[in-house]
């Protein structure tokens, strides 16, 4: 089979692991009583990114190929999220917080780490084919967004979305990864008794480039957009859900197929990076990250003020936003890491890059935000169904002041020489 149809179907299947819950899980947990905790729950993929990526790393560079590596994780992951959904499956009426946070928690434990080491796989593959990383990888790598899409889909159209079963979904396809993992090319493990020292050996030496202003102001702000990263994978399913409990929207379709509403922000994601190019070189980095910022005002801004009703046109302007939110600071961030530093730091400053925003940020934002909704909603039953009401648009109000501070606090602190503009 073509080297690149694999690698494509690998990046394909990464994605809709996580795909089956990312966007939906937050409606579950307020579905079973566990609202108040959602922020609890996304914020342990950035506690985990912490320290995990780095030391599964180290085992794969030292003593286990990638690809096998990242099938064992995708089996443990898989099959945690497995045990997840049997748990949920049979203690419908008695749930304990505790095992499900545990279940979950072990699982992205396990599952954040392949996605770097997925990306190392194919880099390897390529490269030993003779092909140019920086022209066939991204079109490899769509198809990860394409599986993401998909699996959200498949989730909405089985009516998962409110259910254990996106958490089987989830682990069957990470298990069925784990055994296509063992078909890829293999990838060579560094055995040299050369020692080097703990700073390298976890990319530490990165965090010395927070001495220069510019860069320690870069990775700050950084941290301080990643705040915003997960706040609506969190909790924009069960923000749209909550409409459900009004009559007058209830049958609307964004109310009925959540899912697939939202699966607009990872289209819009997709086209968005053809943009960057031609931003970058029209506007330069800093205008660039500034966009991304005033993306995020936007983003929040329409979800306060939109309905899936006659306001739905706001929550799918919201969507197609989000692609300018995520990507512009994304890469032109990665693009500004990359012309700041010296060449032998670069792939640590790229890590400590998304250990700022990814990481740290996207963790105290998930927390925070958890605070915020529960200072203004609470969870309510109707029906067969229990939904988080409350006055949300003051929730969304809040967040988009907030990410409108971090952009005007840039504008007139972060001032570096961009060379492309």
């Amino acid at each position: 089979m073509n080297l690149k149809v694999r690698l494509a179907a690998m990046n394909f299947l990464e994605f809709a692991v996580w795909g089956a819950y990312l966007t939906s899980m937050g409606r579950y947990l307020g579905e079973i009583g566990l609202g108040a905790n959602i922020g609890f729950f996304y914020s342990m993929q950035g506690i985990v990114s912490l320290f995990m990526p780095a030391i599964i790393g180290i085992v794969a560079d030292r003593w286990v190929q990638a690809q096998k590596m990242l099938g064992y994780c995708h089996l443990l992951a898989g099959g945690l999220m497995v045990a997840l959904a049997y748990y949920c499956m049979t203690n419908e009426q008695a749930i304990e917080t505790s095992v499900v946070f545990s279940l979950y928690s072990f699982s992205i434990a396990f599952y954040m780490p392949t996605l770097a080491l997925s990306n190392s796989v194919a880099f390897n593959a390529l490269q030993k084919a003779g092909m140019d990383t920086v022209k066939d990888f991204p079109p490899i790598r769509v198809f990860g967004t394409i599986g993401f899409i998909i699996a959200m889909w498949f989730v909405d159209i089985m009516d998962f979305e409110a259910s254990q079963m996106q958490f089987m979904t989830s682990g069957v396809l990470g298990i069925m990864l784990f055994l296509y993992c063992f078909s890829l090319p293999r990838c060579e493990v560094n055995r040299s008794k050369e020692k080097s020292s703990f700073a390298e050996a976890f990319g530490l030496k990165a965090f010395s480039l927070l001495k220069q202003k510019k860069m320690a102001l870069f990775f700050l702000f950084s941290m301080m957009l990643g705040v915003s990263l997960q706040i609506t994978n969190g909790f924009a399913n069960p923000f749209i859900a909550s409409f459900a409990s009004m009559p007058e929207y209830a049958d609307t379709f964004g109310v009925r197929h959540t899912n697939i509403l939202l699966s607009l922000s990872q289209i819009s994601e997709t086209c968005c990076i053809l943009l960057i190019p031609f931003f970058m070189k029209r506007f330069g980095i800093k205008n660039v990250m500034l966009i991304a910022m005033m993306a995020w005002v936007l983003r929040f801004g329409l979800f306060a003020l939109g309905d899936p009703g006659n306001g739905v046109w706001m929550f799918v302007l919201s969507m197609l936003v989000y692609g300018v939110a995520f990507d512009f600071f994304n890469i032109s961030g990665a693009f500004f890491v990359d012309m700041n530093t010296d060449a032998k730091m670069r792939s640590s400053a790229q890590g400590l890059f998304m250990l700022m925003t990814n990481g740290i940020g996207a963790t105290i934002g998930t927390l925070a935000a958890q605070w915020v909704v529960n200072q203004y909603t609470i969870t309510e039953s109707f029906g067969d169904n229990s939904f988080i009401v409350g006055e949300w648009s003051t929730c969304w109000f809040i967040f988009a002041a907030y990410a409108l501070f971090v952009a005007i606090t840039f504008t007139l602190v972060f001032r570096p020489v961009d060379p492309n503009k």
